[in-house]
Formats: C-alpha cells, structure tokens, sequence
C-alpha cells in the first residue's frame, strides 16, 4: 500500500477519540507520545508510533485469535510488521475504518484489555 503523507495525529485520533470515550471507564492519554485512550491504566488503542507502521494507522489490543481473523477477513485494512508480531495487538488504516467498525473493533479491545486487567491481582501501595 503507497504511503501518504501523515495528517496531524490529532485529526487522524479523532474519530477514533470520539467513539472510545463512551465506553466504561475510557480515558484519554498517551503512549510513546501519541495519542492513546486506555482503561483502568491500561493502552487499549492508540496512533501507532513505530517506524514500521503506515501513517494514519492505529494500534488496537486485540488476542491473538481475532487478530488472526481480522487480517484474513480484511487485509486492505488490518496489517501487521515485525516489530508488532509478538504483542497481542492489529494495526489499522484509519483512512479506510468506517465509524462501524472502530466502534466494533474499540469495544473488543476495551473488552480485551479490561479481562485482561480484571485478571490480574493489583498491588496496594503504601
């Protein structure tokens, strides 16, 4: 897929900021200096800041398994480099996710990552 030149992050996160924020406990953030929403503390999608990645594209927290399936379902809009292979997360070409499916996709990953922390007993601090 040709790269384009990237918009400002902001605009890119936009539609994607509007959407994640209705879900429970979603926050806005960052992570590696761009913009992130997250959970309990937890990055479930943000822009990604990896050389690797196309411009305009979105990491989302995903399991190994629907990842898997979304890029043989979908490969024009998911993908996946090298540097991601070993995180359970999908990249997504922002320009070509409709509203549908980023709400489809944000909530599987809030879904993900908030089992995931539920998990995973957390430390009282002192």
């Amino acid at each position: 897929m040709a790269k384009r030149a990237p918009g400002k992050p902001a605009d890119s996160f936009e539609k994607v900021r509007q959407i994640g924020l209705r879900l429970p406990g979603a926050e806005e953030a960052t992570t590696f200096g761009k913009p992130a929403l997250k959970v309990r503390g937890k990055m479930f999608a943000c822009l990604a800041s990896h050389r690797s990645a196309e411009p305009d594209s979105l990491v989302v927290r995903v399991d190994f398994e629907q990842r898997a399936e979304l890029l043989a379902a979908q490969p024009d809009l998911y993908y996946i480099t090298g540097h991601y292979q070993d995180y359970p997360a999908v990249l997504v070409r922002l320009p070509h996710a409709s509203a549908g499916v980023l709400q489809d996709l944000l909530g599987m990953a809030h879904r993900f990552v908030t089992r995931e922390t539920a998990r995973k007993p957390r430390l009282k601090r002192r």
